[in-house]
C-alpha cells in the first residue's frame, strides 16, 4: 500500500511541478482557495517542508503552531522566484523529510488539495484521477491535524463520479474532488454539493 501511495504522490507532484510551469507571472500572484495566499505562496507551502529533518521540524514549529509554522515556511521561500520554485518541485518529486511521513501520504493529501487551490480560482480545472481521488478521501476523512473529523461529525459523505462514501448521519453529496475540498474547509466548492446534511457541513467551514 505504501509503495503504491508513494508512487501516487509523486505522480501528482509531477502533473503539479508541468501545470505550474505554464502559468503566466500575472497567474503566480492570483488569489487561490487559501484565503490568505496567493499562487506563489500555496507553491513556497508545498515544497516548505520537504527539507526539514527533525532538528529543523522542532525550530520550525517552536516559532508557532501549525497555522503559523506554514507561515514561516513560506516566508522562508519567498525569495525564490517562480522558476525556481518549480525547479525546486521537479527536483524534489519524490517526498523526504516530514512530507514522506506515513508511506507518503502527507505529500500526496497535500499536493493533491493545494493542486486545486491553485486550479480553481483560475479557471483551469482538471480531473483527479478517480485511483488517487478515492486514496486522497480515504486519507483526509480522519486527517485530525486540518479538523476534518470535527467538520464531518455525524454526516455521511457520497461521492457521485466515483465509487467512495464514508460516515453515517444526514448526507453530503456531490463530485468526490468538491467533497475533498469541503473536507479540508473550502467553502467555496458548497454550490457543488446538495443532500440534508449539507447546512451541517457548511455552518463547519
Amino acid at each position: 500500500m505504501s509503495d503504491t501511495q508513494m508512487a501516487m504522490a509523486r505522480q501528482e507532484r509531477a502533473e503539479f511541478a508541468e501545470f505550474l510551469a505554464s502559468l503566466t507571472p500575472q497567474q503566480w500572484g492570483a488569489p487561490t482557495l487559501c484565503s490568505e495566499w496567493n499562487v506563489k505562496d500555496v507553491v513556497a507551502h508545498v515544497i516548505s517542508y520537504e527539507e526539514l529533518g527533525v532538528v529543523g521540524l522542532i525550530e520550525r514549529f517552536a516559532r508557532g503552531r501549525v497555522v503559523r509554522a506554514n507561515q514561516v515556511g513560506v516566508d522562508e521561500y519567498s525569495a525564490l522566484s517562480p522558476e525556481q520554485l518549480v525547479d525546486f518541485l521537479g527536483a524534489h518529486l519524490q517526498p523526504r523529510g516530514l512530507t514522506a511521513g506515513f508511506g507518503g501520504m502527507i505529500a500526496l493529501v497535500d499536493c493533491t488539495v493545494h493542486h486545486q487551490d491553485i486550479r480553481r480560482p483560475l479557471g483551469l480545472p482538471r480531473t483527479v484521477p478517480a485511483d488517487r481521488l478515492h486514496r486522497v478521501l480515504q486519507l483526509m476523512r480522519g486527517n485530525p491535524r486540518l479538523g476534518v473529523p470535527w467538520r464531518i461529525r455525524g454526516l455521511r459523505l457520497r461521492a457521485d463520479d466515483i465509487d467512495w462514501s464514508t460516515g453515517s448521519g444526514p448526507e453530503v453529496v456531490g463530485p468526490g474532488e468538491a467533497l475533498l475540498l469541503a473536507m479540508a474547509g473550502r467553502p467555496a466548492v458548497l454550490g457543488e454539493l446538495s443532500g440534508d446534511g449539507l447546512t451541517v457541513l457548511a455552518s463547519r467551514l
